[in-house]
């Protein structure tokens, strides 16, 4: 199932991208960008760019951030240790004022920096803003592979609510829209939620035709030591049988659950690319073959020609 690499994005590419451009003119993608790929200015610039290309061509774009590096490396300067289960990030009061001044501030003002750079009108906000994302805080929960005893998250919120109001409000003026993923309670209490879960959640409620998670690795691998076992595309009932078997681990565990919502709940597509791969936002896009993995409810959602440019 691996892909066969497009060798470049010449006229033959523009010219097998044209349906696609067709199909998703005034649709919406959300595209995630994982703290580990926002660690390099050139990195940042070179998806600022790809986003800025999508929209346009007509494309609406939402971008939810991450940030889990920068808090771990702040929070490590500040004499603390990070804690992390089943690749998810237990938050203390401490660890919460670091996302709050990382996600917040470092992080969403660079993608702002290269937006404007680029030439990209872009707003930031959280989902704490307009009633974005509304949340309550995680109870203490058992979890598989940490023992008997249930574990505390601290202030990490489980999404309950989103309302994309503001952001088809800025889409509709052609504004880009930067989200970090702190959210709050009802009573205005901040919590700290995944950004996998919260680009899930959004692309959900705004009805996205596309959900794209960037990362460090190129997509999902069968055996995730080895880069060579990339998957080009799979179903749902694929993905669980990939956790099960044991494929998946640390932070790929809230991907692949990040992943099975959102194609639950309305999106057709999710799409794993690597956010140091040169283009690899628009080949996943614009191509049959792709450079990451494509995740489908059902195999038979793919066409033909994807079916085929994956056995290549």
């Amino acid at each position: 199932m691996n892909r066969k690499r497009p060798s470049g994005m010449g006229f033959g590419a523009l010219r097998a991208a044209a349906p696609y451009l067709r199909l998703y003119k005034d649709r919406v993608f959300v595209v995630k960008l994982g703290g580990e790929v926002l660690s390099r200015t050139s990195r940042i610039e070179a998806l600022v760019e790809q986003a800025a290309v999508l929209q346009a061509l007509g494309v609406r774009v939402v971008i939810v951030h991450g940030g889990g590096p920068q808090s771990t490396q702040l929070t490590s300067r500040l004499k603390h240790s990070a804690r992390m289960v089943a690749g998810r990030r237990v938050t203390g009061s401490e660890e919460l004022q670091v996302a709050s001044y990382v996600l917040n501030g470092e992080v969403n003002t660079r993608l702002l920096s290269a937006c404007r750079a680029c030439g990209v009108p872009a707003v930031g906000l959280s989902g704490v803003d307009a009633g974005l994302v509304m949340a309550r805080r995680r109870p203490p929960m058992k979890v598989e592979g940490a023992g008997e005893e249930p574990v505390d998250f601290g202030f990490v919120g489980d999404i309950e609510e989103v309302d994309p109001a503001v952001l088809k409000m800025l889409l509709k003026k052609r504004f880009l829209p930067i989200v970090s993923p702190l959210s709050a309670d009802s009573r205005g209490g901040l919590l700290n939620i995944n950004a996998d879960t919260v680009a899930a959640a959004v692309a959900t409620a705004i009805g996205a035709e596309k959900l794209v998670l960037t990362m460090a690795a190129p997509g999902i691998l069968s055996d995730r030591a080895d880069a060579s076992t990339l998957l080009s595309h799979l179903d749902l009932a694929g993905l669980r049988q990939l956790r099960a078997d044991g494929a998946l681990a640390d932070g790929m565990l809230p991907k692949a659950a990040a992943i099975e919502a959102a194609i639950t709940g309305g999106v057709p597509r999710v799409h794993l690319v690597s956010g140091s791969t040169e283009d690899a936002l628009l080949r996943e896009v614009f191509t049959n073959e792709g450079c990451g993995t494509l995740v489908v409810r059902s195999i038979d959602a793919l066409s033909a020609a994807e079916q085929e440019a994956g056995r290549q």
